[in-house]
Formats: C-alpha cells, structure tokens, sequence
C-alpha cells in the first residue's frame, strides 16, 4: 500500500474528528472554526498531497540513493528496536528541519503555509506545502548514513506526521506531566502563535524535550492568549499564492538589491531579514500585534453552499486520483493534478468574491 491510500484511509477520521472539535466548539460557546478558513487549509492539505505524488518520489528516492551507497552498516527492517529507535532519530532530526524552517528563509517560505491560518483547529494540521521537499529531504540523511532502511524511514516519517494531527487544537487544556516529555495541544499552540514571547518555540513532533535540550522551550501562559498566524499574513484564500506568496517576497527583494552577495543572502537570513538598501527603499511597518485583524471577506449563503459543494467534489475526485495515482501514467498524473488544482482555486475565489 502506497503512503497517498493511507493518507486517503486516514482522511475519513481527519473529517469526523473536525467535525468533533467543531461541535464541541459550539456545546462550549467557544467556535474556533470559519468556513473559508477551513475550506482554505484543508485544500492546502489537499494540494500539498497531490503535489507529493511527484515531490515524494524524489525525497524517497534521494534518501534510497544515500541508504545504498553511504550508509555505515544494514540495520534489520524485522527488528524492533530499530523502529523504536527510528522514530525517535527521526523525530530528532525532525526537530531540526522544523527549527531551521523558521529561521532560514528559503525554508521558512515552504514551510510558513502550515502556519498562514489566523486560527488554530484541527483543519490547520492538515493545512500543509506543496514545496517542503525543497532542502527538506537533506535533515534525514543521517538516518540512512547509520543504515535505517528506507521502508522504516517511510513508516516513522508517516507516524511522526500523524501524531501532530491531535495537537493541533484549543479545546484540549494542559495535560501535566504528559506537557513536559512530549509534544501536546499547548506546547503546539505556543509554536503558531505569533506572539513576541512564543515566536519560533517548541519545534517538536512528538517529543518536546528536544526543545527543553536546545533552549526552545516556551510554556503557554494563560494570561497571554496566543495570537496565531504569520507576521506577514497572506490575507488570501486563493491555494496557488498561498504556496509561491514569501517565494515572491525572496525574489523580489533578491532583484531589488543592489549587492550581489545580498542576493544570495536574502534566501538563508533569518525570515524578515531584508538588505539595508532594500529596507530603505522599499520599507515595510513594523509588526504591531494589537492591530492584526482576521482575513474573513464575508460570504453569502449562496457562495457558502457552492464553494462547499464544490469543494466536497474535490475530496471525492482526489481519493480517486490518490488511490490509483500509481497506474496512471506520469502525463495522467500531471493532468489530473492540474485540473484538481484548479478546482481548489475555484474553492478559494468563491470564498472571496460573493458577499452578502
């Protein structure tokens, strides 16, 4: 079974769980759902699977290369200490590529779509880039240098992913000792939070004591309510520009700049770093919490109803397409991604375009 028909498998207890946490949301008078919002991340989850059809084959392929020509000795694919230990190297290494993904802006402009949304349920987890594989794949490179097969690197990789689906919430409290060894609702929700004393905390998957090793702790504090989203916000529901939006920015800055060495720089400073020249001419204000204000364009009920319709046509034609990905030809593949891709952007204008 191929890792897209799991994904699919899973997506049914993704749906009903969403519609768990809306309820109990609702019993609660405590509603952190929008529909657009919605619509928009777990389309995005959508896209960043379609895209995997072609980007996982390589990532794969890349640490498959390295697991047969580098790697120090074979490690027993039957024996379970080594997927004990698997996970957690993963997860180490995990921990890593997350970090650097805030603070190195070529990798932050990948994975700062997962943190875009303005709220925080369980449809962000899903929220997910279609461009991760871009450096990405070079984190887990040890892992088939000490001789984890690629078999195992797939599975924990799948595991350390679907563990995080949970912790993306607010109607689970802190949880104790469980806070202290492992990744839980709000240790993540201090990690999207867009706070000046939360911002780029807590990277791990399932373990947050990496974070307490490597001094990127920070504990939720309920008299400072998290503030989510990004310190540039997309302020579009539109897939597409989603994805390419801090690319853009980088490249845009990078053509502005007058140094050729700044050129360069501008992809692996931290994310925000701009060139002085750049700064200059072409000043951006400076992040001011108190007026950040939701993207919510308003919708009318019609638009609602055929952006919804639309968009549940959409899971049906991908479960298809994921299922039997792997009989279709590589021209299949690139069209029917091409056309659900459209349709997603379809779901995104109908989102933006009929108010009430």
């Amino acid at each position: 079974m191929t890792g897209a028909q799991l994904i699919v498998l899973a997506t049914p207890v993704f749906l009903v769980l969403i519609g768990i946490e809306f309820a109990v949301g609702i019993a609660r008078g405590r509603n952190t759902y929008r529909l657009n919002d919605a619509l928009n991340s777990i389309g995005l989850g959508v896209m960043s699977q379609l895209t995997g059809v072609f980007s996982g084959l390589l990532t794969l392929g890349l640490y498959t290369l390295a697991y047969r020509h580098l790697a120090l000795w074979t490690l027993r694919a039957d024996a379970a200490w080594v997927w004990l230990a698997g996970l957690v190297l993963y997860d180490l290494c995990y921990y890593w590529h997350h970090r650097c993904g805030h603070t190195v802006a070529l990798l932050w402009a990948a994975h700062g779509v997962h943190h875009q949304s303005e709220y925080y349920n369980l449809s962000t987890a899903l929220r997910q880039t279609s461009s991760g594989w871009i450096g990405g794949w070079v984190f887990y490179l040890p892992m088939a240098v000490l001789g984890f097969p690629p078999l195992v690197f797939g599975a924990v990789a799948l595991i350390d992913l679907l563990y995080q689906y949970w912790v993306h919430t607010q109607q689970i409290g802190k949880l104790g000792a469980f806070d202290r060894w492992f990744c839980a609702p709000s240790n993540h929700r201090v990690h999207h939070a867009v706070n000046d004393r939360y911002l780029d905390k807590n990277y791990g998957g399932i373990l947050i004591v990496w974070d307490r090793l490597f001094g990127s702790f920070q504990e939720e504090d309920d008299a400072e309510p998290c503030v989510y989203g990004t310190r540039g916000p997309l302020r579009s529901w539109n897939p597409v520009w989603a994805n390419l939006q801090y690319y853009a920015e980088l490249a845009r800055d990078s053509w502005r700049t007058r140094r050729w060495a700044d050129k360069l720089r501008v992809w692996f400073k931290p994310p925000g770093w701009r060139p002085a020249d750049v700064a200059a001419g072409w000043p951006k204000p400076p992040f001011r919490i108190d007026r950040l204000e939701r993207y919510d364009p308003p919708m009318s009920r019609t638009a609602q109803a055929l952006a919804l319709a639309v968009f549940v046509a959409l899971l049906g034609a991908t479960t298809l397409f994921l299922w039997n990905a792997h009989r279709l030809s590589l021209a299949q593949q690139a069209a029917s991604v091409a056309a659900l891709v459209a349709g997603l952007w379809l779901v995104g204008w109908l989102s933006e375009r009929f108010a009430p």
